[in-house]
């Protein structure tokens, strides 16, 4: 297996050899949680300090004004967290 490049620790491969191959180094950019517009529930938990299963079961309401479907894929709206998370006593 070829080995064409590292994208955030992981190993990018081919399954077959591929004539002229060089090695690639691919830069990615991360981008700070709290620039984000869009979290995922991990991304959530860590910026909001509240559990996955918390924050799952908060979104699994269909009137959840901070929970964006992308298909099945549940992401968190950053800023609608925090308004939320303001006005709340207690979650």
């Amino acid at each position: 297996m070829n080995l064409i490049g590292n994208v955030r620790g992981r190993k990018l491969a081919l399954s077959a050899p591929t004539p002229g191959y060089k090695e690639v180094e691919v830069q990615v950019k991360e981008v700070p949680i709290w620039q984000k517009s869009n979290l995922t529930l991990e991304e959530a938990a860590a910026y909001s300090g509240i559990g996955i299963n918390k924050l799952r079961s908060m979104t699994d309401s269909d009137e959840c004004k901070f929970v964006l479907w992308n298909g099945t894929k549940r992401l968190i709206k950053r800023r609608k967290l925090d308004e939320y998370l303001d006005k709340a006593f207690s979650i």
